[in-house]
């Protein structure tokens, strides 16, 4: 796997994920039933793209990786709100199978570029 290719396609799917919270926030909070409704997720949106922007810029930089691993467990706990209020809704539980694919995806790139730069991440840290 080349750690920086796989960072810069994160940080282009960011950007494009970040676009469509803003664009879309109000039909997405709603099919979701995200706590915080359309505001939290153009809060998330922007988040996405300030990521996308910093990834694209430094895609070896495993520290920005590692701070989209953060908004993911963020993204999760909001979606756990979402399974508990609306636990029948598909929805929910394909966005939570999404989101924990690209928490996996974002864990092994940051993992593999703390590796290639000899930074690791002291454990309980």
């Amino acid at each position: 796997m080349n750690a920086k290719s796989v960072s810069l396609g994160l940080g282009l799917f960011s950007l494009a994920l970040g676009a469509a919270e803003l664009l879309a926030s109000r039909r997405i909070a709603d099919r979701l039933s995200v706590p915080g409704g359309a505001g939290a997720v153009k809060a998330y949106g922007v988040r996405e793209i300030v990521a996308g922007v910093g990834l694209v810029q430094a895609p070896a930089h495993s520290a920005r990786v590692w701070n989209r691993v953060m908004g993911d467990l963020l993204d999760l706990g909001t979606l756990a709100v979402s399974a508990r209020r609306s636990p029948r809704e598909k929805a929910v539980w394909g966005a939570i199978g999404f989101v924990a694919f690209a928490t996996a995806l974002d864990v092994l790139t940051a993992r593999a570029l703390d590796r290639t730069t000899g930074k690791t991440i002291p454990v309980g840290a």
